[in-house]
Parts: C-alpha cells; sequence; structure tokens
C-alpha cells in the first residue's frame, strides 16, 4: 500500500539555523519557509536526490509542535511521511485492520499541496506517520 518515502520531518527550535546548516554546512537545497497555518506551523524543505527532510518550527500557541519541543528542547525526528496512490482508500483499509487515524479521519491538505492523514505512533512502533496522495 505505501509508495515512495516523501520526507523526514524534524521539530527545530530555531528554523533559520535549521535551515543554515542544511544549506551552508551541508550543502543542500533548502526552500524558503511556508507558513501552513491549518497545521499550526512553518515548514522548510530541504531538497535531497532521493527524498526531502521537512523542518518544523511552531506556529502560534497552538501548535503542536511547540508541545514536542516543550519535551525535545533540541528537536528531533516528528514523523515521516509515506506516499499512498488512493489516500481514502489507505485509509479505509488500515481502519479496517484496527491502526487509529488522527483527528476526524478526514483527508486535509498539507504542505504539498495535496491531501494528507496521520496514524497513531501507538500503532506503528512508536513512529507518527503521514500518509500523503501521490
Amino acid at each position: 500500500m505505501i509508495g515512495r518515502l516523501n520526507h523526514v520531518a524534524i521539530a527545530v527550535p530555531d528554523l533559520e539555523a535549521a535551515s543554515a546548516l542544511y544549506r551552508d554546512t551541508l550543502g543542500a537545497k533548502v526552500s524558503d519557509p511556508v507558513p501552513q497555518p491549518d497545521h499550526g506551523v512553518t515548514v522548510v524543505f530541504v531538497e535531497l536526490p532521493n527524498t526531502k527532510v521537512e523542518l518544523l518550527h511552531p506556529l502560534g500557541e497552538a501548535s503542536p509542535i511547540a508541545g514536542f519541543l516543550a519535551k525535545n528542547a533540541s528537536g528531533g525526528i516528528h514523523h515521516i511521511c509515506y506516499e499512498v496512490e488512493d489516500i481514502l482508500a489507505a485509509r479505509d483499509k488500515l481502519k479496517a485492520e484496527g491502526a487509529r487515524v488522527l483527528g476526524d479521519g478526514e483527508p486535509k491538505i498539507g504542505a504539498h499541496d495535496k491531501p494528507v492523514l496521520f496514524l497513531h505512533p501507538k500503532d506503528f512502533n512508536g513512529t507518527l506517520i503521514e500518509l500523503e496522495q501521490a
């Protein structure tokens, strides 16, 4: 069901410093920051030949990333994102097999302007999984 690894998301306490680290120290192509108010984050994408790294920074006090950074002040891996061909079919199959879809279970538009869903980390070895329709 899952396809390509779309990205690994890393929560960061300082988006500018993290962007500079990937751009200047590691020599990667780094996007400009993009606010995602519906998700409570600002994102920067680090382009790699085979995937992306998504740097996440809180946007607003209700940001889920603020809570993550409160527990992990240095930042860290927040989630991994896999592509699926049909997000509704994937959701229905996963739910039928007992996996928990976070939120109301309906896809939202993600940072790539495509439908996304998140799966409960307790169902996937402690890892928050994002599914993105390819």
